[in-house]
């Protein structure tokens, strides 16, 4: 095989092995190394979870006879850091290993290491290689890039709609406070799994005065995201099962004197936090503004039209995964109105979910 060949293909393993670290190294990338002497893989490692070593240390530490490392070349997923984090810098690891090729598929948009890490490199003699499956790793690690390029969370839209375009039916003043579900029991294990990968999830006070959910993971293994609900008046229940202090809440509230005088309601809830916001001077952006200093990477908003058009409008999403579910209402609240590229469609049991993404082209 031809020299782009191999390289293709053990890169290929990296990518394979940073989407198991999934839902586990944010704000963190997920990130993949494989060491090959000799046409044969002798060591390899993922980042699995933020705060523990990164995979470049994982693979060489794997890596039984230590002699072969200098006629070996580490291949890794993204360029290796420079800087001392939570962990060391792994390019004083690569240095100290003797190893003297590297091949990376794109470089770190994090400030702290973009280009610092392979000039490390090649000021060490190693002899790097960028670029080979480069588009790939940036789709693996959109997210991070998203963070780093645009100052923000990835922002994932998610709703379901009717058949004839709504998202919820009429409801009636004396009708149970309780989802009215369009799709499937399957489509909604695919959510809470959507669920487990992002860092935080956003809904509005609409949402949680007719659906009353729990935007946790219980369908599903891993982490629930933080939760972060939008009350301009904090004229939600204490009793609201977002509150029921299981997970770490974030309330964004108005500067007004209706949400200061019910902040007492809520003193002893636990694991919530009251931040305050001018909802007249854009609410959107300074979510964001907050959510990029508090090092979230990723938000899924499962809010009503209202909540996601605000997003839409601001031009502050990046992903709608829409569910198109096999039923009929004939009339009630419109699905949010959007301009996207088709990204994807898959059948989910008997209900549809298409995923459009935001300027495709111009990424």
């Amino acid at each position: 095989m031809e020299q782009l060949e191999l390289d293709t293909m053990y890169m290929h393993r990296c990518l394979e092995l940073a989407k198991k670290g999934m839902g586990n190294v944010a704000p963190n990338p997920m990130v993949g190394a494989v060491v090959v002497y000799n046409n044969t893989i002798i060591g390899e490692g993922f980042h699995m979870e933020y705060g523990q070593d990164h995979a470049e240390r994982i693979a060489v530490n794997s890596v039984k006879d230590r002699e072969l490392l200098s006629n070996s070349t580490l291949y890794v997923s993204l360029e290796p850091c420079s800087h001392f984090g939570k962990t060391p810098p792994c390019t004083d690891l690569i240095k100290e290993s003797g190893i003297k090729r590297v091949v990376i598929a794109t470089k770190d948009p994090n400030p702290k290491v973009l280009g610092r890490g392979t000039d490390v490199l090649k000021k060490a003699g190693c002899d790097v290689t960028v670029g080979v499956l480069e588009k790939e790793a940036k789709e693996l690690n959109r997210r991070f890039f998203v963070y780093h390029i645009k100052k923000r969370p990835y922002i994932i839209l998610k709703w379901a709609q009717t058949l004839d375009g709504f998202i919820d039916a009429v409801r009636q003043p004396n009708q149970p406070i309780a989802p009215i579900w369009i799709t499937n029991d399957l489509a909604r294990t695919v959510v809470h799994r959507w669920r487990s990968e992002e860092q935080a999830i956003l809904i509005g006070t609409n949402t949680v005065d007719k659906d009353n959910p729990r935007l946790d993971v219980r369908y599903w293994s891993g982490r629930s995201p933080l939760r972060i609900v939008m009350d301009r008046l904090l004229r939600l229940s204490p009793e609201s099962n977002v509150y029921d202090g299981s997970l770490p809440t974030l309330v964004f509230i108005g500067n007004n004197s209706s949400a200061s005088a019910r902040k007492a309601n809520f003193a002893s809830v636990p694991n919530l936090e009251m931040l305050t916001v001018d909802f007249a001077k854009g609410v959107e952006t300074q979510i964001c503004k907050e959510l990029y200093e508090r090092e979230i990477v990723s938000l899924i908003i499962e809010g009503g039209t209202m909540l996601m058009s605000s997003f839409i409008k601001r031009d502050l999403w990046d992903e709608a995964r829409v569910f198109v579910g096999n039923k009929f209402f004939g009339d009630g609240v419109k699905a949010p109105t959007f301009t996207g590229k088709l990204f994807s469609y898959d059948q989910v049991g008997d209900s549809k979910l298409f995923t459009y993404r935001n300027r495709v082209d111009k990424d």
